[in-house]
């Protein structure tokens, strides 16, 4: 993705102040003037409070100046840059793309991780939720040879590892523990598995009280009605992986418990849900669940069929 100009300019702007944590207008002109592919043009007061007009309404970015520190501008809410929201997310994919896009010389030696965009079925979805109109999917599920349509309130749109998920409420479901709200169950699909999207005359009214963010609050990632409870699990990491859990936390309860001879404990609080214990077993060795008991041994049972798969496979290549 090619950024245009004037995006550039208000990525520059937030990462400019960010970087210097307070900066006077006048030092902002300087660095104006140095940036690459200006013009030579003049930093101007007007483009200044345009731009940050812009990033306040794009990004919900605040930049504020501290008149008691010799008028320097800083970001008054810094924590939005560190936020799962759709303003960060956005700021994020444009800073990088801004980046490569200025050192395309490079883009041999760059490799990225590709990002499903949906195609335009994400962009039905966000049609839909935007004028609550009810949808009707059509869905394949694994390991079946027919599709299933029924129709659907889109509530929201997810992304996890890098899949696009669709959360609707539907008035018949198969998920047994699914939460309800309006009188209709929750259920999660997957956008790579819906063969079509069709929108519905029928208007649905959005329930004030939902809240996306809090829905999934207690959950790894997507599933949510498996009927998982939320429990606090201790985690052990060992080696290198407790320096990567603290980089980069499995879920925003998670606190450092202890450090030992080689290891750390770590907190969390969350549903243990399948696509949970699916990640604890992805780190074999390295990660190992302390409490509860009764989720240590469902993951010891796991890794034992697993262990036994190999025994097996490996005794018969013997013989």
């Amino acid at each position: 993705m090619t950024i245009p100009g004037l995006f550039k300019e208000y990525i520059w702007l937030i990462e400019t102040i960010n970087r210097y944590d307070k900066i006077t207008f006048a030092e902002l002109g300087e660095l104006w003037q140095r940036r690459s592919g200006n013009d030579g043009t003049e930093y101007s007061r007007t483009t200044f409070n345009r731009h940050r007009d812009a990033i306040l309404d794009m990004f919900g970015i605040i930049i504020d100046c501290d008149r008691h520190d010799g008028y320097r501008y800083f970001i008054a809410n810094k924590d939005v840059l560190n936020e799962d929201s759709v303003q960060n997310w956005l700021f994020s994919t444009m800073s990088v793309s801004n980046m490569l896009d200025e050192n395309m010389a490079l883009n041999s030696r760059i490799l990225l991780e590709s990002i499903p965009s949906g195609d335009d079925k994400l962009q039905q979805l966000i049609k839909a939720m935007r004028e609550n109109r009810r949808i009707m999917l059509t869905y394949r599920r694994y390991g079946t040879d027919t599709a299933t349509a029924f129709s659907a309130a889109p509530y929201c749109v997810k992304l996890f590892r890098r899949r696009w998920y669709v959360l609707v409420t539907m008035k018949s479901t198969h998920h047994k523990h699914g939460s309800k709200i309006n009188g209709e169950s929750f259920a999660i699909y997957s956008l790579d598995r819906i063969e079509k999207i069709e929108l519905e005359d029928t208007r649905f009214t959005l329930d004030p009280s939902f809240d996306a963010a809090k829905f999934f609050d207690e959950c790894f990632g997507v599933v949510v009605g498996d009927g998982s409870k939320p429990v606090r699990i201790v985690l052990r990491a060992y080696g290198l992986e407790q320096h990567y859990l603290r980089d980069l936390p499995l879920h925003h309860s998670q606190q450092v418990l202890k450090t030992g001879d080689g290891y750390t404990d770590f907190s969390l609080y969350l549903r243990p849900t399948t696509d949970f214990k699916a990640h604890l077993l992805s780190r074999g060795a390295w990660l190992q669940v302390i409490r509860p008991v009764t989720l240590a041994r469902e993951i010891q049972s796991w890794l034992q069929d697993a262990l036994n798969r190999y025994e097996n496979d490996l005794k018969n290549e013997n013989i």
